[in-house]
């Protein structure tokens, strides 16, 4: 006889409506958790908005259906990538997604994770399993993800049109966020923004922006790639894809051209092509051609300067990266860099002679393992970790608190033979069973970094504190996870190795 009792879902109430949700594990056991899916918090960007600010949603009768993903800005089948972030088809795809181990208790309070995904501005998607939030709700966080426009349609400059509005979609998320989180238990006055690459650029940037302060009081960055695109560069990027569409740069023009061939159009504006090396040194000295620019409004001016300027300087902050962000990709030219001398190698990265050898000089164990793995150092270093330290000792000069902290991300994948980029994502989450994790990290990841990376993030979100000494206390100092067992969890000089490059 079948005695199990129907866990009836959860339902609340937002401000547009009520949302059904789904529980995982049962109800009032510590590793419940609910999940509500695909709940918009703004209206469909298609039509006359498709490159528009973000809307706010329409209130609706009855209850909204919050058990699937809803649709996301990137399409099609993105093949494999180092993070499962699968597309999902349908016009609605500013969307939130919340994990809660609390819904409808609008007097918990409990600490809010709010996550940005990343993928240069141009892919990445809200609905990967790694991003489920039901570890942090064990520990008793709720965790909203969000989507936000891409590439061109998100980031490019169109006469006409609002600039900058995948920003404006995250202001919008953060809006939705303070105004319905009280109905999944959270604390709209508790809010940790969050993200990973262009996602951690992304919370860097909200950092720095005068008109996101209200919504947050904390900031993690995991390997944050900044982008800062200058006016003049958005504007020649916006009329080499008009000129390749054939139409006028305005926004009607751009408007005419179909979702898929604009995308196209955007990855072969931006194609450099020619001699690899020289790729490289235009792609660390320009940076990302899509990302939030630099528009006179919404973003005044470079984010560092606006922290020099003490924006966000009442905010915590956590900053990182993987030790070898990039090292994957000049592996695959090991064979023929095989016999070019480093120092030959970086002549062209824009180093004089003297920067050139201090930095060489500070990495002599890298150096060690050949042209490739040093050549993917610099370029980690150049984009990730020597920002780590600007961003680090801007905050630290000025001194008192709220407080900034470091860490490096050190632990080698068997699979991979590095830290590498998004290695860090599935021991942050701790969900090292989730589809996808083995792929990168090999087949026994370990249980105990998971737990201290983890913990660190949830004594962050809750007590704004990860748990080890801040560089503004002690400027040089980070947490190394996973790192050589023979070298102190804490380091008085973390990162020695970059400060060349800073």
């Amino acid at each position: 006889m079948n005695t199990a009792v129907a866990v009836e879902a959860p339902v609340v109430t937002i401000a547009p409506g009520r949302v059904r949700g789904v529980w995982r594990g049962t109800p009032g056991t510590p590793d419940a958790s609910a999940a509500f899916l695909g709940i918009p918090f703004a209206q469909p960007p298609v039509g006359a908005l498709r490159f528009a600010a973000p809307v706010a949603p329409e209130p609706w009768a009855g209850i909204h259906e919050a058990v699937e993903y809803g649709a996301t800005p990137q399409r099609g089948d993105t093949g494999i990538t180092l993070i499962p972030e699968p597309s999902v088809a349908g016009e609605s795809t500013l969307n939130v997604n919340v994990f809660t181990p609390a819904p409808g208790a609008v007097d918990a309070a409990l600490p809010v994770l709010v996550y940005i995904h990343g993928g240069g501005y141009t892919s990445g998607s809200p609905a990967s399993p790694w991003y489920d939030g039901r570890s942090f709700n064990r520990d008793g966080v709720v965790t909203v993800s969000v989507s936000y426009r891409l590439g061109f349609d998100g980031f490019g400059h169109i006469p006409g049109a609002p600039s900058n509005r995948g920003v404006r979609d995250w202001l919008a998320a953060l809006e939705w966020v303070r105004e319905n989180i009280a109905a999944f238990g959270g604390d709209p006055d508790r809010v940790t923004i969050a993200g990973q690459s262009a996602g951690g650029g992304a919370v860097l940037t909200l950092l720095g922006m005068p008109a996101a302060q209200h919504l947050f009081r904390a900031v993690w960055s995991l390997s944050g790639a900044l982008a800062d695109i200058s006016p003049e560069r958005a504007r020649t990027f916006s009329a080499r894809i008009a000129h390749l569409a054939g139409v006028e740069a305005t926004r009607d023009g751009f408007a005419s051209v179909p979702e898929d061939r604009l995308r196209e159009l955007q990855e072969k504006a931006a194609s450099a092509g020619g001699n690899p090396l020289a790729g490289i040194r235009s792609f660390l000295e320009e940076g990302l051609p899509w990302g939030p620019t630099i528009d006179g409004d919404l973003i005044a001016r470079p984010t560092l300067d606006s922290l020099r300027a003490g924006v966000g300087a009442d905010k915590h902050l956590v900053l990182g990266a993987t030790d070898d962000e990039f090292t994957m990709i000049t592996d695959g030219a090991k064979g023929k860099l095989r016999f070019v001398p480093i120092s030959l190698a970086l002549r062209p990265m824009g180093m004089d002679r003297e920067t050139r050898k201090a930095y060489l000089e500070a990495n002599g164990e890298q150096r060690a393992k050949g042209t490739a793995a040093m050549l993917g150092r610099f370029m980690t270093d150049r984009m990730f970790r020597s920002a780590v330290v600007r961003i680090a000792d801007i905050r630290a000069a000025r001194g008192g608190d709220p407080e900034t902290w470091a860490y490096r991300f050190s632990w080698s994948s068997p699979k991979m033979g590095w830290a590498a980029h998004c290695l860090d994502v599935p021991f942050w989450f701790d969900c090292l069973d989730a589809d996808g994790v083995t792929t990168i990290t090999g087949d026994a990841p370990p249980p105990a970094l998971a737990a201290a990376v983890h913990g660190s993030a949830v004594a962050f979100v809750r007590d704004g504190d990860p748990g080890w000494a801040s560089w503004s206390g002690a400027p040089g100092t980070a947490r190394v996870f996973g790192g050589d067992a023979a070298l102190p969890e804490v380091s008085a000089d973390a990162y020695r190795s970059v400060l060349a490059l800073v």
